[in-house]
């Protein structure tokens, strides 16, 4: 078990470096290509178009293959396509392989999620979670620390690196993960639309999913423009900004590690609804701060509830329908980019028409209090918490 956690964090790892390696890239690679600043942006966007798109279509197939296959061969695929960019010759090459790794990352990521489930113990599945959303968190910490040092000896290098580094996984996870056929019982859906209608018929579902979606409309919309907001506010320098960014990934890391131990102290909607609170109060008092050090300080905090929340965010949404974990994971991803690319542009018009980042945080605090009373509504909270006490009790 322990070298299945390991293999997940580590999977998670890459994707998510791979998600981040190509930011502090764009300046050589504008001048490699000769490209101008309005559409450098498209090499980062080909991978998160093609993830998203894909995700839709991942989940479903796979509730219907053996993940362990589809796990392999996502990661297999994601490995090379990473490497094809390290060899890309112009614009164009760059954003094919950027689109096939975020297609290959869409087929991978899912089964990691859907996975942890059904091959672990209940009592170990939030310890499981939680560490592989570790993983996410490490990279976004050091995603672009990674990419610049590599990038030192040549812009090609930290591609190879990854790639080679997502073959190795692909290869221990060949011996490491045993064979998980579906299990779909008699008579579910066989076609892709159809494995949908589960989660689009029941209440509970939609609510999950829409209080998931507010969520990661909120943060979003903070994260987007913070470093803007603090080259206004402080007049910090671009590397200043990174330093932030560090503080963000620590405690996203640090929260995932300890979601397993608070959900075990805390019922699941007494740490939602504390979680919640808190992060609520911290967004609202956070744009009238004016300390820099303090501004670390909090948002290490906030990304600490946020590591927290998410595992048990995915529990509960891995919880609705056990036979269709993948398409509720693939679900789950494209709801987080959608969430994700509205709360940029949310936060871009909040910004600049209303009072700076006092107007994006007063966003967020009222997309998280949304997220709150839907998942409260919903009741997914109070049967993960009955299904807990029944099974300590028993």
């Amino acid at each position: 078990m322990n070298k299945m956690i390991v293999l997940f964090f580590l999977v998670m790892f890459v994707i998510g470096t791979d998600t981040f390696l190509i930011s502090p890239l764009l300046p050589t690679l504008q001048n490699e290509f000769g490209i101008s600043t309005e559409i450098a942006g498209w090499m980062i966007g080909a991978y998160t178009l093609g993830s998203a798109l894909f995700a839709l279509i991942a989940g479903p197939l796979s509730d219907g293959w053996d993940r362990k296959k589809v796990l392999l061969c996502g990661l297999t695929s994601f490995a090379i396509s990473t490497c094809l960019c390290g060899f890309a010759v112009d614009f164009w090459t760059m954003c094919l392989f950027r689109l096939l790794a975020g297609i290959s990352a869409a087929f991978t990521a899912p089964q990691v999620w859907a996975s942890i489930p059904a091959l672990f113990p209940p009592a170990k599945i939030s310890k499981a979670l939680g560490v592989a959303y570790a993983g996410l968190a490490a990279s976004q910490a050091l995603g672009v620390p990674i990419g610049s040092l590599l990038a030192a000896g040549s812009w090609s290098l930290p591609f190879w690196t990854i790639g080679g580094f997502s073959l190795l996984l692909a290869i221990f996870a060949a011996f490491a993960v045993p064979a998980m056929p579906p299990k779909l019982q008699q008579g579910a859906p066989t076609s892709i639309l159809q494995r949908y209608v589960p989660l689009v018929t029941s209440g509970k579902a939609r609510g999950t999913f829409l209080a998931y979606f507010f969520v990661h409309l909120g943060s979003s919309a903070a994260f987007a423009f913070l470093g803007k907001w603090m080259t206004d506010r402080f007049h910090l320098p671009i590397d200043e900004t990174g330093y932030v960014i560090l503080f963000l990934g620590l405690g996203n890391l640090l929260g995932s590690l300890c979601s397993p131990y608070v959900l075990k102290w805390l019922k699941p909607a007494q740490t939602m609804a504390a979680g919640m609170l808190l992060l609520i109060a911290s967004y609202l008092v956070l744009p009238y701060v004016s300390s820099v050090f303090v501004v670390k300080g909090a948002y290490f905090f906030i990304f600490t509830l946020l590591g927290i929340l998410f595992p048990l965010m995915v529990g509960l949404l891995n919880s609705l329908n056990p036979t269709i974990r993948g398409t509720i994971s693939s679900l789950a991803t494209s709801t987080m980019n959608a969430a994700t690319t509205l709360g940029a542009w949310f936060a871009g018009m909040l910004y600049a028409v209303w009072n700076g980042y006092a107007s994006v945080s007063m966003f967020t605090a009222v997309c998280l209090a949304c997220s709150l009373l839907i998942f409260l509504a919903s009741g997914v909270l109070t049967a993960q918490t009955e299904k807990a006490e029944s099974k300590a009790g028993g």
